[in-house]
């Protein structure tokens, strides 16, 4: 891990471009933690969202070993209220309940993901780095899979050490990337140790980079960008929580950015759960239509969504988690898609939930999961159903691929249908994508250990796991010939 503090210094390039990026102020009417509902101090129109009763509840946890805000920090936009307000799903995605904190099993770590750290703040998985650059977003999803950054939770990590977990830094950052990417070079295509390719892409996350100013995204990207990246991803959910942020100023600095880098790819990752989010309702809480039936977007969100799709040379692609109470219904999944397609996004993934602390809270069933996309997307065209459903394990990502109600003749274990699992991306390289577990089902697992007793065939190893050696690497021992062949986090 590179521990000397490091400088960075702009190219002439780079700094010409960050010479023309203005920032400017925005006025989010943000909400912080309960005490404002406790203390009746919150703007009288917003004390209404939680009641009396609810209040009582939450404030008698707070200070022991499930005071929710200890879990997660509570946080929410004027604008997400509004839209709250008249929706029980998006209410639920800001509001803390005690039933959080009911049941704390789960991973500090999920996936292991700090085996991956090779640099304090990235994540280097597949030939793609993650990358923790801000610990906070303008609101705070009470499901959210990175609640241990958020709440700038200790966690343990592989040797030992106890620490939070650090945000990305631009010199530490853009000096791995060098580093790594001439050890490939330099071994014919292949990292001498992991096996790994070039590091091409990165994936700004956090927290949520469009917190911070267009200077800061201005400075990561142009960094990347000399650094040789060749495509860039932005993950954030504020087009949900604040779409005022989508302003000019920051669509010229992305203008500006690809006039300065026209070879990078750019692509926005949004994460919008429900349809309730992006479409507009009256007061009696049905979607606005215009006189053909079209729906119709709520405004600010309409004019952001458009600001970006309006750029061809960039992409814009939702995915988001199916979670309980919130989005685990067939039909507003089929609207979501339908509708974020039709605007000219792409669906990319949803989400089984994470092995976070407190899962069982916000969880659905794995086949319940699978059961409910697989149903939204009938009514779907083929365009608009791209989306799948995927589930991290700690070996990568994987695909929910099937889920089937009759038996495999001759297999036993399969009496009740079986669920299969596929490898879509390793960790540590490639090698394994395409191989697949299948499992005896079991209708009330909502993570992998709940199979554990069913595996019927397992060429995927995802119940055969270990952890990697040295962070941001596969395995020694199944390293060979140059390629690795990776498990972890």
């Amino acid at each position: 891990m590179i521990q000397k503090k490091q400088r960075y210094e702009p190219t002439d390039r780079e700094q010409a471009f960050l010479d023309t990026v203005v920032d400017t102020k925005y006025q989010r009417e943000i909400i912080n933690g309960l005490t404002p509902f406790f203390d009746e101090k919150a703007p009288d129109d917003m004390m209404t969202f939680y009641s009396n009763d609810e209040v009582v509840s939450l404030k008698v946890l707070k200070g022991t070993d499930r005071d929710v805000e200890s879990r997660m920090p509570v946080k929410i936009t004027r604008h997400y209220y509004e839209l709250a307000r008249n929706s029980e799903a998006i209410s639920r995605i800001v509001k803390a309940s005690p039933d959080e904190t009911g049941d704390l099993q789960g991973s500090e770590d999920p996936g292991h993901q700090m085996d991956y750290a090779p640099v304090e703040g990235l994540l280097h998985k597949y030939e793609m780095g993650l990358m923790y650059v801000i610990s906070t977003c303008s609101a705070h999803c009470r499901f959210c899979y990175r609640e241990e950054l958020i709440a700038r939770k200790e966690i343990e990590r592989k040797d030992g050490t106890v620490a939070k977990k650090g945000l990305a830094q631009i010199p530490e950052i853009i000096a791995y990337i060098k580093e790594h990417n001439a050890a490939v070079e330099a071994n014919g295509g292949f990292h001498p140790e992991s096996g790994r390719e070039k590091l091409r892409e990165i994936l700004l996350s956090g927290g949520d980079p469009m917190v911070l100013a267009n200077s800061k995204i201005a400075a990561w990207f142009s960094a990347l960008a000399e650094a040789g990246v060749e495509s860039i991803r932005l993950g954030t959910k504020e087009m949900a929580f604040y779409p005022q942020r989508f302003d000019q100023s920051f669509l010229d600095m992305l203008d500006r950015f690809h006039e300065t880098y026209p070879q990078v790819g750019l692509h926005f990752m949004l994460h919008f759960e429900h349809p309730d989010e992006i479409l507009a309702k009256d007061e009696n809480g049905n979607y606005i239509q215009d006189d053909k039936g079209f729906k119709q977007w709520i405004p600010a969100t309409g004019e952001a969504m458009r600001g970006l799709v309006s750029r061809g040379w960039l992409t814009v692609e939702n995915q988001a988690p199916i979670i309980k109470g919130i989005n685990d219904d067939p039909d507003a999944l089929r609207i979501l898609q339908r509708e974020f397609k039709r605007a000219g996004g792409e669906n990319h993934y949803f989400f089984c939930g994470r092995d976070i602390v407190a899962y069982r809270a916000f969880n659905i069933p794995i086949e319940q999961a699978w059961n409910i996309l697989n149903t939204s997307q009938k009514g779907l065209s083929g365009i608009e159903n791209h989306a799948r459903l995927s589930i991290t394990h700690y070996k990568g990502k994987t695909e929910v691929a099937a889920v089937t109600n009759e038996p495999i003749p001759g297999l036993k274990g399969s009496e009740n249908g079986v669920v299969i699992f596929k490898i879509l991306r390793n960790a540590g390289s490639a090698p394994d994508r395409g191989k697949v577990c299948i499992v005896g089902r079991n209708p009330d697992a909502l993570w992998f250990d709940d199979y554990e007793d069913r595996v019927l065939f397992d060429e995927a190893g995802l119940f055969d796991y270990s952890r990697v050696d040295k962070p941001g690497m596969a395995p020694s021992s199944l390293i060979s010939g140059g390629l690795g062949t990776g498990c972890g986090g």
